[in-house]
């Protein structure tokens, strides 16, 4: 592997954080940017080079990947006056890991070209362990040779990196689809284990037997295993709050495309109604918890 080209990475959060580390650790050059600098500080201590601004990064690199939590401050950082592409004075590829909506993917990608550079909307699924252990799945959108041109980068990033086609959006269209199944998963887990509880089943026994069944999925597993059977919550990397935005992303390409989610809206308004109970930024298993607070607010009731 060639690894004369610097790295840009703006966002050094829950996910960014690991993908820039795992560049830097295939020996690549990589300048990191974000607006904690708690982590711009324990990213310098890794051997990678911190305390630039946007313009400056830009400037000093060949690719730049971000990370960024919500489609807002992914529209700010790349489309604002001292953002990404307002900043570069030279040509160079910029790809977005996050997940924002399909259209914020394609007005980036058309004033990117505005300005001769190349754009990719290339979101990511796998969660932090995925992005530590560099298994993440990615869908990119945009140009073949562009993608090409990058795969190598991704490729030490994820274990499944898919091409989806050409328009700079339609890799977060099939994000948004693996999370709008993810989160139904999430949350027949929740009311599953629910009525194991309610009916007084041993809850490792419904696991054991769902598990090697039909309604097993991935989610399920995760879940149980990792958070419910714990009754730890805190740690997950992708939180209900979280989860809540992609469903709603997924509703709003849904609506533009004059489509139906009929589960997708209920789930959307429970969450909406339910998530302020202090289960916004614990992991997205904590819809669990959300079942079990509605338990005892009705029995108090009776």
């Amino acid at each position: 592997m060639s690894n004369e080209k610097k790295i840009g990475f703006i966002g050094l959060g829950n996910m960014g954080f690991p993908m820039a580390k795992n560049l830097l650790g295939k020996g690549y050059t990589v300048y990191a940017l974000d607006v904690n600098k708690d982590r711009e500080n324990s990213f310098a201590e890794l051997g990678g080079t911190t305390g630039l601004t946007t313009a400056s990064l830009v400037n000093e690199v060949d690719f730049v990947f971000t990370s960024l939590p919500t489609p807002a401050i992914a529209e700010e950082v790349f489309l604002g006056e001292t953002g990404i592409i307002n900043s570069c004075a030279k040509p160079l590829t910029l790809v977005d890991l996050s997940t924002i909506s399909p259209e914020l993917n394609r007005k980036i990608a058309e004033v990117a070209e505005q300005k001769s550079l190349e754009y990719l909307g290339a979101p990511v699924s796998g969660s932090v362990s995925g992005a530590e252990n560099a298994t993440l799945s990615i869908m990119v959108g945009g140009d073949k040779a562009t993608y090409e041109a990058t795969l190598p980068y991704l490729d030490v990033l994820g274990s499944n990196v898919f091409h989806v086609g050409d328009d700079p959006g339609v890799g977060t269209v099939v994000k948004l689809i693996n999370n709008l199944m993810a989160g139904f998963h999430n949350q027949a887990a929740a009311e599953a284990l629910t009525l194991a509880e309610r009916a007084g089943v041993d809850p490792d026994i419904v696991y054991d037997i769902v598990n090697v069944s039909s309604g097993q999925s991935t989610i399920f597993t995760r879940n149980y295993k990792s958070y419910i059977s714990k009754d730890e919550y805190k740690k997950g990397a992708f939180t209900t709050a979280l989860l809540l935005k992609d469903l709603k992303l997924a509703k709003e390409v849904s609506d533009s495309l004059h489509g139906k989610l009929p589960l997708a809206e209920k789930l959307i308004a429970y969450y909406d109604a339910e998530i302020e109970n202090g289960h916004a930024d614990k992991d997205m298993s904590a819809s669990y918890l959300m079942i079990q607070d509605e338990i005892k607010k009705q029995l108090q009731e009776t």
